[in-house]
């Protein structure tokens, strides 16, 4: 049995006790972490300066920590009151007064200069070589390529397995869509952005760029990559329950291959406008239907149809979907006031609309036999 002088040295000795078998614990654990000890490496020239500010002003604070704290937290230890020294008697002393604002003043200068000179760059959004508009939603990214009449949206692509736990998570686990966006590389990309429901965030860390996209409102920011590859971000702002499954995926391509890649999506695009005059069998539909569904409603209605009790209406049996087909249509397209029932007649073509309402008015339980057209989806929108 351990005898101690006094209870404040029993307390220490198993307080010190406790600490010691904490970080044995925790040591084994730590030796296989792996370490992110710095900022993600720069893609662009803007991206580069951010992280050579933030180097520099990191060095001045150590400076500062180094002058000013670790003298000061010296004094303390050694000139307290305990230690036998007694306070100092002494006026002002205006020189020194002077001395101690005008340092931090020019300290702060040295700082701001760099930094605003970096600010107005970010900003400077002229002599673009490619402008696209990016439009938030919950919970995607729609890219319109201005001028080419590109446009399309991006979805996360992580398998609801990995989300739900049942299969292993990927290498890019929440951080991967169906359609990134594409742009060429050693060009000047001006984002134009906005958003159709609450605040998002468009930030890919290695671009340097974090940009709000706001309801109601445009803003624009610019990145310039030299390197292609594939770079990866995600929506910062918190804009509801979907907020996690919000990526941002960008294709840095050779300025040929995004040639070759505009040209087929014009094309695409182009084959869409004459399918969407086509008159489509029900298989057909549907098997596009589970697509879009799985992409754009699933997430909220669940892909059985349940829905979420208490948040998102269930559409297996639902009135809705097994009433006249008009109504469905309706809501699909123009969304519903008040709720999280999204618009998605900007989002989806005709052809998409005409194949989800499909599906839903004949999958699960629901057995409505409609079968909706593209061209009843361009009558509704008249």
């Amino acid at each position: 049995m351990l005898n101690f002088p006094d209870r404040r040295a029993g307390l220490s000795f198993f307080a010190a006790r406790l600490l010691i078998g904490l970080i044995a614990g925790l040591v084994p654990s730590l030796s296989r972490a792996e370490y992110a000890l710095n900022l993600p490496a720069p893609a662009s020239d803007l991206a580069q300066s951010i992280y050579d500010l933030h180097t520099l002003i990191l060095w001045i604070c150590l400076v500062i920590l180094l002058v000013v704290f670790v003298p000061m937290a010296i004094a303390l230890v050694k000139h307290r009151k305990s230690a036998g020294y007694q306070a100092a008697k002494f006026h002002d002393n205006l020189l020194v007064e002077i001395i101690w604002t005008i340092i931090p003043v020019l300290i702060l200068f040295f700082m701001a200069r760099p930094a605003a000179s970096l600010v107005v760059s970010m900003k400077d959004t002229t002599k673009e070589d490619l402008t696209i508009k990016v439009t938030g939603y919950q919970w995607k990214w729609e890219y319109e390529y201005l001028g080419d009449n590109i446009r399309f949206m991006s979805n996360t692509s992580t398998p609801k397995e990995q989300i739900e736990g049942s299969q292993p998570k990927g290498e890019n686990y929440l951080l991967e869509v169906d359609r990134p966006l594409v742009v060429p590389a050693g060009k000047k990309v001006r984002l134009v952005m906005t958003s159709s429901d609450v605040i998002h965030a468009w930030w890919v860390p290695a671009f340097g760029v974090k940009q709000d996209a706001i309801p109601g409102f445009i803003r624009d920011s610019w990145f310039k990559v030299d390197k292609p590859g594939t770079y990866r971000g995600q929506c910062a702002e918190l804009c509801g329950v979907g907020h996690g499954f919000m990526p941002v995926v960008v294709e840095v391509v050779p300025p040929e291959q995004f040639a070759s890649w505009k040209k087929e999506q014009i094309a695409m695009a182009a084959t869409a406008a004459a399918n969407a005059n086509k008159t489509y069998g029900m298989a057909e539909l549907k098997a596009l239907g589970e697509k879009v569904y799985s992409a754009n409603c699933a997430a909220c209605h669940q892909p059985d149809g349940a829905g979420l009790p208490g948040a998102f209406p269930a559409l297996n049996g639902s009135k809705i979907v097994s009433g006249d087909k008009s109504g469905h249509i309706d809501i699909v397209l123009n969304g519903k006031p008040a709720t999280a029932m999204a618009s998605f007649g900007k989002q989806l073509s005709d052809l998409d609309i005409a194949a989800v309402v499909t599906y839903e008015r004949n999958s699960w339980n629901n057995k409505t036999g409609d079968v909706v057209q593209p061209a009843d989806i361009a009558a509704r929108r008249k």
